[in-house]
């Protein structure tokens, strides 16, 4: 299995959306109260970091 470059970012950038996933349900579902809006704001920091990761799957 040889991994390149893009393979790398490419798995980096589907394992920050699952986990910005996982923070944005905790904020919504179990911490609804002051601690949400930590999770909620660390959940979408992951997905803007794997979108950023996925555009620069082609380019390094």
């Amino acid at each position: 299995m040889g991994l390149n470059k893009n393979k790398i970012l490419g798995y980096a950038a589907i394992i920050m959306i699952i986990m910005g996933c996982l923070l944005i349900g905790l904020a919504i579902y179990k911490y609804a109260d002051i601690a949400g809006y930590g999770f909620g704001a660390t959940g979408f920091g992951f997905l803007a970091i794997a979108w950023v990761f996925n555009a620069l799957k082609g380019r390094v």
